[in-house]
């Protein structure tokens, strides 16, 4: 990847958009919502139509839990049930405007193993060097869980990251999650960008 490419902040050519877990069960009367997690569908709708309209290509991620996932408090895990495989939690809601063919990478679904990076699914790495991508722009759910894994294992394996600060939010659990998140991103390389900076 040309250094000018990682600077520029114009959309071509090796750039894809990944929109990370944006499911009904992350957001208000979901089983496990993040707060504010509503507000990033109107900005990720707008990244989805500016990449559409540069032919560029749009993933999504999505949890894709078996019903005795390790997450789960009844497994020992930390969370209540959530975005169960097949499950109305589990679907992308339809507000979210995502291409017709956008391709969907599905993860954490096996019971015994967590996956928060959508690097932890063959799809997604697969489907990013068949397009010849360099760049990601990442954006979703939830800050510091698998949109901070997602930028760190993109960076480990050589793409620059820009994280969309206006399509985030964080769980934050314990209060400053999202915060050191963002933190951890900065430092390891990742950049943050916004629609005005965009020019969208």
């Amino acid at each position: 990847m040309s250094q000018q490419h990682s600077q520029s902040l114009e959309l071509g050519v090796g750039d894809a958009l990944i929109v990370i877990d944006v499911q009904n069960d992350f957001l208000e009367g979901g089983a496990l919502p993040v707060p504010d997690g509503d507000r990033v569908i109107e900005p990720l709708n707008r990244y989805v139509a500016a990449f559409a309209r540069h032919g560029l290509i749009v993933i999504a991620t999505r949890d894709w839990h078996p019903p005795t996932h390790c997450s789960f408090r009844e497994q020992g895990g930390s969370f209540p049930v959530h975005c169960v495989a097949g499950s109305a939690g589990a679907r992308f809601p339809e507000q979210l405007l995502l291409p017709q063919q956008c391709p969907v990478v599905d993860k954490a679904v096996t019971p015994d193993r967590e996956d928060f990076s959508g690097f932890g699914a063959d799809g997604l790495q697969v489907r990013l060097a068949r397009n010849g991508i360099d760049r990601l722009f990442v954006g979703g759910l939830a800050t510091e869980y698998c949109v901070l894994e997602t930028v760190l294992d993109g960076l480990d394996r050589g793409y620059a990251v820009v994280v969309l600060v206006d399509a985030i939010a964080a769980m934050d659990l314990h209060p400053g999650d999202g915060a050191r998140a963002i933190e951890r991103m900065t430092a390891a390389g990742a950049r943050f960008l916004s629609l005005d900076q965009l020019g969208l």
